[in-house]
């Protein structure tokens, strides 16, 4: 039922066919990923929800974003990470910034500022920081060295061109 949800116009709730999926009301939802939780806003913070309304943990958050292979990024006080369909931290480390898991990676960056990949456990993929890293696609990702520079690496953060 939740993949034919489709935000209310009012971005207050999900609804199927513009019947509403439950009763509450939210300042602000966002549209429901696999596992079936989608990320609201209420006077209570951020976190996920089923599709009945009900919150999926009890935690709340500073921010929250959609799951994608299992892991949705969120940020708290202690900084951006990813968590669990249950609301568990997946990892120890806090990133000033972390996107959403593409091919079973995903781009973070450093309180330092740097950036690179880290895989579904949390792992760094490769040894290599950069100005900014994207989203990995069909195996590669772009990175940029410095300004004006930009190439290629593979998962291993192996480099694709010569510069």
């Amino acid at each position: 039922m939740w993949k034919k949800s489709k935000i209310s116009p009012c971005s207050s709730h999900h609804c199927v066919d513009e019947v509403p999926l439950y009763k509450t009301r939210f300042d602000f939802v966002l549209k429901f990923h696999e596992p079936g939780l989608a990320p609201v806003q209420d006077r209570t913070g951020y976190y996920h929800i089923t599709i009945e309304g009900l919150p999926a943990y009890s935690s709340r958050f500073i921010k929250t974003f959609g799951f994608y292979c299992n892991r949705a990024a969120v940020e708290d006080q202690t900084g951006c990470y990813h968590i669990t369909s249950w609301g568990a931290p997946v990892y120890g480390e806090r990133y000033r910034w972390c996107g959403n898991f593409q091919s079973d990676a995903c781009s973070v960056q450093s309180l330092d500022g740097n950036y690179f990949h880290i895989d579904l456990d949390g792992n760094r993929l490769y040894s290599q920081v950069y100005r900014y890293v994207g989203d990995y696609r069909d195996g590669y990702a772009v990175v940029h060295l410095e300004p004006k520079k930009c190439t290629h690496i593979d998962q291993k953060g192996t480099l694709l061109h010569s510069l």
